[in-house]
């Protein structure tokens, strides 16, 4: 074969084993998987493990070795998910383990785990055996019938997953009007107003918003570039809209915000120390600032960071905007994961509701009783 004309011949690479280059490989993969994975990811499949660890070493008396035989998580999830006997609930976690689990601060509270915790946890056991090519215990047929079979029981039984309180127009509208003139009170209606209208932002999404992706159209009018999000870690993707616009009320909170706090770079909404900025605030204090706000305003139900983001779509919908309108302005991936905020929304605007509110039906009398004819 003649050398390519332009391409200098290159010099012999020294002599390596392939096993030493795979064991390179398998080193430069974790760090691109650590690099890549998202701050939440990384806690959340952290957390997994060390119950993982504490349970096994707990139940076997052994520390947890890789692979998992799928007997152990059979186990796993007998002794965590409640199932119905004559005897009322019951799982199979002993007591005395239960204990020294909380004690331990890797579980929360006595008693069974949510079907949802369950699941997650054992998908990141799955996760973890995929990386390492082991045999994954979590692909048996024992342990996928017995989830589902789980899923089917807590149905039957009435268990619904947990869903924060949506937060519409007149939620936030009420939250906002508990932020006074302090800076803390700027900020906090500034972050609100904030989430809502650019999309129903995540609180890590807000949480990471920087000076450096936003743009200033117009008086109060600004259009947030959002870089990255929860499901597109690689950043946009070709058929995204990455650019929120922020305007009206929003817009001008976000400009009292930036005129007060003097802000010019970095993180747009920061913990406050004395009246004085400090780091951006993590996603953790979003959620606690929207549940603060939201008891001020002596508002029922169970709110937290995500209650943003469907409370946007259910306002969407109730206004009678386009489902794909609302999604461009999300992000949302798939309609299944939307439709349920959007169906709420627009339950009552339905016209298959309004049959009976056609022109010419009988209008009931006093009693109760159609006229007669």
């Amino acid at each position: 074969m003649k050398n390519n004309p332009i391409l200098p011949v290159p010099a012999a690479l020294p002599a390596v084993s392939p096993e030493t280059l795979a064991s390179t490989a398998a080193a430069a993969v974790r760090d691109i998987l650590e690099e890549a994975a998202s701050a939440n990811t990384t806690r959340s499949y952290t957390s997994a493990l060390r119950y993982w660890a504490a349970w096994f070493y707990g139940r076997f008396g052994q520390s947890l070795t890789l692979p998992v035989p799928e007997a152990a998580v059979v186990q796993f999830i007998v002794d965590h998910v409640a199932r119905r006997t004559r005897e009322g609930l019951q799982w199979e976690l002993p007591t005395p383990l239960d204990t020294d689990l909380v004690a331990a601060g890797v579980k929360q509270k006595h008693g069974p785990l949510t079907l949802a915790t369950v699941g997650h946890r054992v998908a990141v056991l799955s996760a973890v055996h995929r990386l390492k090519k082991l045999a994954n215990p979590c692909d048996g047929q024992a342990v996928r019938h017995l989830l589902s079979r789980a899923r089917r029981a807590a149905v039957k039984r009435g268990e619904r997953p947990a869903k924060k309180t949506a937060i519409t127009r007149t939620e936030l509208e009420a939250m906002v009007v508990t932020c006074d003139d302090s800076l803390e009170g700027v900020r906090d209606r500034a972050l609100l107003y904030f989430a809502f209208a650019s999309g129903g932002r995540r609180r890590s999404e807000v949480a990471d918003a920087d000076l450096a992706d936003l743009t200033v159209i117009g008086p109060n009018e600004y259009v947030y570039r959002l870089e990255r999000s929860k499901t597109q870690q690689a950043g946009p993707r070709p058929a995204d809209t990455p650019d929120k616009p922020v305007v009206g009320v929003a817009g001008a909170a976000l400009t009292t915000w930036l005129a007060r706090s003097g802000l010019t770079d970095g993180p747009i909404f920061r913990r406050l120390w004395k009246q004085r900025l400090g780091p951006r605030l993590s996603p953790a204090a979003i959620a606690q600032i929207v549940q603060r706000r939201a008891a001020l305003a002596s508002l029922k139900g169970s709110f937290g960071g995500h209650s943003l983001r469907s409370g946007f779509v259910t306002e969407g919908a109730r206004q009678g905007v386009a489902l794909p309108a609302l999604m461009a302005m999300t992000n949302h991936r798939s309609v299944g994961s939307v439709i349920g905020y959007f169906q709420a929304g627009g339950v009552a605007q339905n016209p298959a509701a309004h049959l009976l509110d056609q022109p010419g039906m009988d209008e009931p009398n006093d009693a109760g009783a159609s006229p007669a004819p």
